[in-house]
């Protein structure tokens, strides 16, 4: 099977104190994690103190949208429809919450009832005027398209139809615009910095993200942070890479796929 992994920048195994320390100024600073992570949300949590920026933007909670948090509690995730439902995971971003009072916070998900109208309507046409600024106008060079129909598949543990791969990308692509359009918006709004809260897919320069960011607004500058596990890197370019995080306890991934 094509696998393609590009080296990370500036890979470091120090501690994640220390590797936060020090980052450059930059318009948009994009945080990866693993959504499962305990120890990302922690890092990230410190990030944000660092940058102090004047909002931050999630892929977690629905796209448009904009919540300033006076208070925690209970109905948090009901309270920002946590990726579209009032999720009990969402305790585990508690960190990035709590460094996280009193700035805007703006969404940028594409819900699955939005996933599914862009299958139906075509992403171009779902997505709207924007959608050439953001790049999904145009088709990806084709090695890059297998490379990425090739990390699909490893993500769903090779259990997906070849058809359904295309359709796989062209969400993800569409995922990474809403993400650079939601970005956008808060500049304007808020001004800079802004900091980005996602899955490292999402954060990588290469083809997450930043990429599309960069294409729709140059003007703007970029820092990714990769967040790994174990010493590993996570997959795809990044400007720092934070590595040294314990894994946390995880059932078999493809269980539910029938794979083995």
């Amino acid at each position: 099977m094509l696998r393609i992994i590009i080296a990370a920048v500036a890979l470091s195994l120090a501690g994640p104190a220390a590797q936060a320390g020090s980052l450059p100024g930059a318009d948009v600073y994009f945080i990866g994690e693993r959504h499962d992570n305990p120890h990302h949300h922690e890092t990230q949590a410190r990030l944000i103190a660092e940058i102090a920026p004047s909002a931050i933007v999630f892929e977690m909670i629905p796209d448009g949208a904009l919540h300033v948090l006076d208070t925690l509690g209970e109905d948090l995730a009901q309270r920002l429809d946590w990726w579209g439902r009032a999720a009990k995971d969402v305790t585990l971003w508690q960190p990035v919450f709590e460094a996280a009072r009193g700035l805007a916070l703006h969404g940028a998900l594409i819900d699955r009832p939005a996933a599914r109208a862009a299958l139906e309507a075509g992403v171009v046409d779902s997505f709207g005027a924007q959608a050439e600024r953001w790049g999904l106008a145009k088709p990806l060079a084709e090695a890059e398209q297998a490379a990425r129909e090739a990390a699909q598949q490893e993500a769903h543990c090779n259990a997906m139809p070849a058809e359904m791969l295309p359709v796989l990308v062209s969400l993800q692509r569409m995922r990474d615009a809403a993400l650079a359009r939601a970005i956008l918006r808060a500049y304007e709004q808020e001004g800079g910095p802004v900091a980005v809260i996602t899955g490292n897919g999402h954060a990588r320069k290469d083809w997450g993200a930043p990429a599309v960011l960069r294409r729709g607004a140059p003007e703007l500058s970029v820092f990714s942070i990769g967040l790994g596990e174990q010493g590993q890197a996570p997959e795809g370019a990044f400007d720092r890479v934070l590595a040294d995080a314990p894994s946390p306890e995880r059932g078999d991934p493809c269980a539910a796929f029938g794979k083995d």
